[in-house]
């Protein structure tokens, strides 16, 4: 397809190879070409019921709800859109805690969550810590998965909310999220899953698996940045959080602002090739990685896999190069974008909170490399970065 080869085209300026796909992927031009007109012709507010620019843009944000709840095996009612999964995780956090306690003000609250999710949920967490709920940070195994039986045996009596990331955004592992879920539903207790690398990266159904609330974002599936959404459990059971966000009643009156339609558009889009093409691209994207990862082993005999082995996601390779600290490799990869580690946490020179957790040592930790593909890497991008590479890691040892 013309408009599929102009986007690699655009991927590879000045022969550059872009690793970085868990950090943000780029739009896809058939979704940029969906959300173009309402930009320009089908500019109305979805608010302004009163005329056709308005039910224009009303149709456009009610289509995208259905693609994303077909994709996600959700209700379109159970779909509420927001700037993205940092909103929505904080959203899911602090809206069930003000409903809690509107309900009960003196109920003792206890949330469960593991200590190698994203720092959306980490550091919402820790500020509920400052409101007098209590929280565990379970640690995880040393492939980075949380264990049903830990978790099992970390609820109390006033346990009401579980949060467990569904794909680590660093390492890939993946956790049992359906099993996770039955657990909570058995004990009559909330399950919250961060699905922001899940989403377009494996099977997701929220219905069937039990799940209650559940975030991801549109630009981690070659939608626009500054879109996502939230799922609410409508129904067995019913779950009911405050709004984060007050104002004009939008969205049922759980988060108020004008929508912005054009993204909307843009993750819907997004939802609906998910649903014809998950998986034949993840297998795809599955065999070009297991490769490069072979490849990476015959090269670098003493390379080290972070995460599962299989259960992980398609498109990532997080890795340890022993004696090649990342902060000196990665300004001698000038052409290969990849990541020292999450996006999210960039700036900052302190130890990953996820290397930490799966027990890697600071020298360790500062070894290690974030590799992700996407729906545009080609083998022959996969060869040109293993060289640069190869070359980057001679010159640091010379």
């Amino acid at each position: 397809m013309d408009l599929q080869l102009s986007a690699e085209k655009s991927i590879k300026a000045a022969a550059a190879v872009y690793l970085d796909y868990n950090a943000t992927t780029p739009l896809d031009p058939e979704v940029y070409r969906l959300m173009e007109p309402y930009f320009k012709e089908y500019f109305g507010n979805p608010s302004s019921a009163s005329h056709q620019w308005g039910w224009n843009a009303e149709n456009a944000v009610q289509k995208a709800r259905m693609q994303v709840a077909g994709f996600i095996g959700s209700k379109a009612s159970e779909i509420t859109f927001t700037s993205g999964a940092t909103e929505a995780n904080n959203w899911a956090i602090f809206g069930l805690i003000t409903k809690l306690r509107e309900t009960n003000p003196q109920e003792p609250l206890h949330f469960i969550t593991s200590n190698v999710e994203h720092s959306s949920i980490m550091k919402a967490m820790m500020a509920a810590q400052k409101m007098g709920v209590e929280v565990d940070f379970l640690p995880v195994n040393s492939l980075g998965q949380i264990e049903v039986e830990h978790v099992a045996r970390a609820i109390k009596p006033h346990t009401r909310l579980m949060s467990f990331i569904w794909v680590n955004n660093e390492i890939g592992s993946i956790n049992p999220i359906p099993e996770l879920a039955k657990l909570a539903k058995e004990k009559n207790i909330y399950f919250h899953t961060d699905a922001t690398q899940a989403v377009g990266k494996i099977p997701v159904h929220a219905t069937n698996m039990g799940i209650d609330l559940m975030s991801f974002s549109g630009h981690k599936i070659y939608g626009p940045k500054g879109v996502g959404a939230l799922y609410i459990r409508s129904a067995n059971p019913k779950v009911e959080i405050n709004p984060l966000i007050y104002g004009g009643g939008q969205e049922k009156g759980l988060r108020s602002g004008t929508l912005n339609v054009p993204a909307i558009v843009g993750l819907g889009a997004c939802c609906e090739y998910g649903v014809k093409h998950l998986e034949t691209e993840n297998a795809r994207l599955t065999e070009m990685r297991e490769a490069f990862w072979n490849r990476l082993q015959f090269t670098f005999s003493d390379i080290r896999l972070n995460g599962h082995p299989s259960e992980r996601s398609p498109i990532n390779l997080n890795v340890t190069l022993p004696g090649c600290r990342s902060e000196e490799l990665i300004p001698r990869l000038k052409k290969v974008g990849i990541s020292t580690g999450s996006a999210c946490s960039s700036g900052s020179m302190s130890m990953s909170h996820v290397l930490k957790g799966i027990g890697l040592t600071p020298e360790q930790a500062a070894c290690t490399l974030r590799i992700s593909i996407g729906r545009w890497t080609t083998e022959e991008e996969l060869h040109q970065a293993l060289e640069a590479l190869k070359t980057a890691v001679a010159g640091l040892n010379t």
